[in-house]
């Protein structure tokens, strides 16, 4: 190999490493994210819950109950029972308690069959806007799914989960592109009681104010979904 050819081929190689090192790089500066943990506090139970409530010793006494909307479940022997707001464990204190003065050593235990009470509302420019129960650890993007995903005029990047708490709303934006790419770091799981927002693009925004304008009887393509922008979008 003559000189001449063995510099160009100390040249190449050099340009091919420096090449492959910009591009690991800039790999590792996109390293994706993972989901952020699963923090879903204690379960509090609420209408219509169903509920497995188990009384010991023998004869061993197990009935169904359904939370109603006033909160309260009703057990032979003792009556209502107050359930909503509270955990299984605090409903099979109470029933345990007062119980026992008909049933010696009676233990108890409540169990939830079907937890109807913990929903999530997901609005605005999706398919099939609506609620739905949790019934296994649900995270953005299987909340969008749920409900047929996006439509055509959603803005993606103004995704929000708003999220009750007993000091007022927390929100949440969610990079939906980001997830799209991997980063899953904003992909929340859900609790009882969010609403997913999706909102509408800024031309699907204006489109929807002309329609309204000059076709005011004519049902609207999403104008539900306008509407729940308009009420939930923050200011």
């Amino acid at each position: 190999m003559g000189l001449h050819s063995h510099t160009l081929w100390n040249r190449t190689a050099s340009a091919t490493a420096a090449l492959l090192l910009m591009w690991l790089g800039a790999g590792c500066a996109s390293t994706p994210k993972p989901e952020p943990v699963a923090n879903l506090g204690i379960y509090h139970v609420g209408a219509p819950d169903v509920l497995v409530v188990t009384i010991l010793p023998d004869p061993i006494v197990t009935e169904t109950v359904v939370v109603r909307p006033d909160g309260l479940i009703t057990i032979q022997l003792i009556g209502d029972v107050q359930a909503a707001g509270r955990t299984p464990n605090e409903i099979a204190g109470e029933v345990e308690e007062r119980i026992g003065r008909y049933k010696r050593g009676a233990r108890v235990t409540v169990a939830v069959s079907k937890a109807e009470s913990s929903t999530v509302t997901v609005l605005g420019e999706v398919k099939a806007p609506g609620r739905f129960p949790i019934v296994k650890l649900t995270r953005v993007t299987e909340a969008l799914g749920a409900v047929g995903g996006p439509t055509p005029f959603a803005s993606v990047s103004g995704i929000l989960v708003l999220r009750p708490t007993p000091n007022g709303t927390v929100v949440q934006p969610v990079d939906f592109s980001a997830i799209r790419d991997g980063d899953m770091a904003t992909n929340f799981a859900l609790q009882g009681g969010d609403i997913v927002y999706v909102p509408p693009t800024l031309l699907a925004k204006i489109g929807y104010v002309v329609q309204q304008i000059f076709f005011p009887f004519q049902p609207i393509i999403g104008v539900g979904q306008a509407t729940a922008g308009t009420v939930l979008a923050p200011r």
